[in-house]
């Protein structure tokens, strides 16, 4: 080998371009982590309503590392999406020297299990909500089914005037409203719409004028539905 000059050659230039290779990536390194290029704004597509520019901040604090090149896009929109009222996060980088994020942010439809919250698409999340809001009851796995069915029924009670303040999901499947009058209404496993229905359709000739003492209706008969006064038996 150390007779062949064309060998040695090759090898020398070979080391050279590694060597050169090496200074190259080195320098880019240095270059990249200077502080010219430290992220010097965070811009929102949308005012969020819920999270606060105080949460951001504390955010952007405590979890966003590096600058325009090196912060880690997927750390960051894992870091802002663990806040509370925050659905979904979008994290991108944005010329010169800054981020842009989109934010989605949960809509609350219900009180679930008088825990936590169901939004408008059915998920479980964790927040603190001021407003009064439904109460709904049912097992983890059945929030959609839920906060469809809500949607579905409470359509039906609007020429009572009424709303459907509670809306619970037994672990047998048997459904049960409570309207905002007070009155509950068990719907049973099966056909609960139409049940729901067709007592909206006799309910002012029939408990309308004793709102005060029926409290409790079964809507599971095939042919009608029974009224219980305060104090007897379902």
């Amino acid at each position: 080998m150390w007779d062949n000059p064309h060998l040695l050659r090759a090898i020398a230039n070979l080391l050279f371009g590694i060597c050169l290779l090496l200074v190259l990536l080195g320098v880019a390194r240095l270059a990249l982590h200077q502080p010219v290029f430290a992220l010097r704004k965070l811009e929102l597509t949308s005012a969020p309503q819920r999270v606060s520019s105080e949460q951001m901040r504390q955010v952007l604090k405590e979890h966003v590392r590096g600058n325009f090149f090196t912060v880690d896009l997927e750390l960051t929109r894992q870091s802002f999406a663990k806040l509370p009222w925050v659905r979904k996060v979008s994290v991108r980088r944005k010329f010169p020297l800054g981020l842009q994020m989109d934010v989605e942010e949960h809509v609350a439809l219900a009180r679930w299990n008088g825990t936590s919250l169901v939004n408008t698409q059915g998920e479980i999340f964790m927040a603190r909500a001021e407003e009064t809001l439904p109460a709904f009851i049912g097992q983890a796995e059945t929030s959609l089914q839920v906060a469809r069915m809500f949607k579905e029924l409470n359509d039906v009670v609007q020429p009572l005037h009424q709303q459907i303040v509670q809306l619970s999901l037994s672990p047998r499947f048997a459904w049960q409203a409570k309207l905002d009058s007070g009155l509950v209404l068990e719907l049973g496993r099966e056909s609960m719409r139409q049940r729901l229905e067709k007592f909206v359709a006799v309910y002012p000739y029939s408990l309308e004028a004793n709102l005060q003492i029926v409290r409790h209706v079964d809507l599971r008969y095939r042919n009608g539905f029974a009224a219980f006064m305060p104090g007897s038996e379902v």
